[in-house]
């Protein structure tokens, strides 16, 4: 027997992590605390927009470790006796801060997320990385317009930047179900 839903997101974190899933009539959120899942239905003829835009505290996460795996690489060079082992020890710093850099600018901005639908707005993690964010909202868009009725004016088009440079950039460069989805409230006739 096939399960109804199907995951389309997993989002981890340090004491937990989100898992989301998409059925035909509805988005559930598992969200995990240690030994307690937390679960939340949204039902798609509900959603209003999910909006999704790079988090601020990325630059952080890259700098921040790089900088004392560099740091600790350069102390323990300038204050080593030229010693193989020193030596070695100094390289493997530098080249793990220089790797965790790598990794980070490959990786891209990691991701905040909101959900507006009839009578709530939640601030939940639907992915990890803003990179992602456009496969996963593809598909939630494509169930949404599966269980409502199809508009008879156009629908806009998929194309918006991920990425901002500041504050008030990162909401307008927000990718958001509302743009993907025709508006529900001229289709249901309220």
């Amino acid at each position: 027997m096939k399960s109804a839903f199907q995951k389309i997101s997993r989002v981890r974190g340090w004491a937990g992590g989100a898992k989301w899933y998409l059925s035909d009539d509805c988005l559930l959120s598992a969200k995990r605390m240690m030994y307690t899942v937390e679960y939340r239905r949204f039902y798609l003829r509900d959603l209003e927009s999910i909006t999704v835009w790079p988090s601020r505290m990325w630059k952080l996460r890259v700098i921040i470790p790089t900088a004392i795996l560099l740091i600790i690489g350069g102390l323990v060079w300038a204050l080593s006796d030229a010693t193989p082992v020193e030596i070695t020890i100094a390289a493997i710093f530098g080249v793990l801060g220089l790797g965790w850099l790598v990794r980070e600018l490959a990786l891209g901005p990691t991701a905040s997320a909101r959900i507006h639908a009839t009578g709530a707005t939640i601030e939940l993690p639907i992915v990890r990385r803003t990179r992602r964010a456009r496969k996963v909202l593809a598909r939630i868009d494509e169930a949404v317009r599966a269980t409502r009725p199809v508009a008879s004016q156009p629908t806009p088009s998929v194309v918006a930047p991920l990425s901002g440079q500041s504050a008030s950039r990162t909401t307008e460069n927000a990718v958001s179900t509302s743009d993907l989805i025709a508006d529900a409230t001229q289709t249901s006739g309220s």
